[in-house]
């Protein structure tokens, strides 16, 4: 008899372990640069934050998903991504063709150009003005394919030097180890208004490369994230959240 009930007892417990688990959310977990400020970066707290940590918050809990944001050599995302360690790659990823070959995609939420900076006091002025200098740029990033797009000028150029993230890179400018630094526009102007110590120190030239989109990206077999992701961020424009969260990194809708 003990043994009867020992037995309903056990079977009862293991009964509750699965229905626990059968109630437990599933984990999203979102690949990014941590130092690429304002789309995902640490805080002074040493937390991740940013603009599009905060759309895949609210995205993940529309989807009943906890979310982890896993910090990612920017360069190896693909890797990371179709090794499955990570579910997302979320942080200013911009669609291009070759990108496309092995990562499926979101609709784009946002545009984005790549504009050149240089310091207030350097004679540069249009890209032609690249001619025989060292420019730098992040190591991965689409502003590389940008430039390659325009063979004139990225043949032009004495040395592009690359980096494992743009802080580093405007770090380097401001020391004048290059000449220039091309990055992404909302990044850039970010850095400058909001983080430089001194925002006359740098200057925007006015031409700047192709403009691109920016878009979630998923393994090429994940259709149904995809799709369930697609229909959030479709109810977050329509109703207004995302352009909310613009807002309060930029000051305006950027939403595309």
């Amino acid at each position: 008899m003990k043994r009867f009930l020992m037995l309903v007892f056990v079977l009862a417990l293991a009964g509750l372990m699965v229905a626990g688990c059968g109630g437990q959310k599933k984990k999203l977990v979102i690949g990014l640069d941590d130092n690429f400020p304002p789309m995902g970066f640490r805080d002074d707290k040493n937390v991740i934050v940013g603009f599009d940590i905060d759309l895949a918050k609210e995205a993940a809990k529309r989807l009943n998903m906890d979310v982890e944001f896993k910090p990612i050599d920017w360069n190896s995302k693909e890797v990371e991504l179709n090794s499955k360690r990570i579910d997302m790659i979320w942080n200013g990823l911009t669609v291009t063709e070759k990108r496309k070959e092995n990562i499926l995609f979101s609709n784009p939420y946002m545009e984005n150009g790549q504009v050149i900076v240089v310091l207030a006091a350097s004679p540069i002025k249009t890209k032609a003005d690249l001619a025989g200098k060292i420019v730098g740029t992040q190591e991965g990033s689409s502003s590389i394919d940008s430039m390659q797009k325009e063979p004139k000028v990225f043949n032009s150029l004495k040395e592009l030097k690359k980096y494992p993230d743009n802080i580093a890179s405007f770090m380097d400018l401001t020391s004048g180890r290059v000449e220039a630094i091309v990055l992404d526009e909302l990044v850039a102007r970010y850095y400058i208004t909001k983080k430089a110590k001194n925002p006359n120190e740098y200057r925007v030239l006015d031409e700047s490369f192709a403009a691109e989109q920016m878009a979630v990206g998923m393994r090429k077999g994940d259709t149904e994230l995809q799709g369930k992701l697609q229909k959030v961020l479709d109810e977050m424009k329509k109703d207004g959240t995302s352009a909310k969260i613009s807002q309060q990194w930029f000051g305006a809708n950027l939403i595309k």
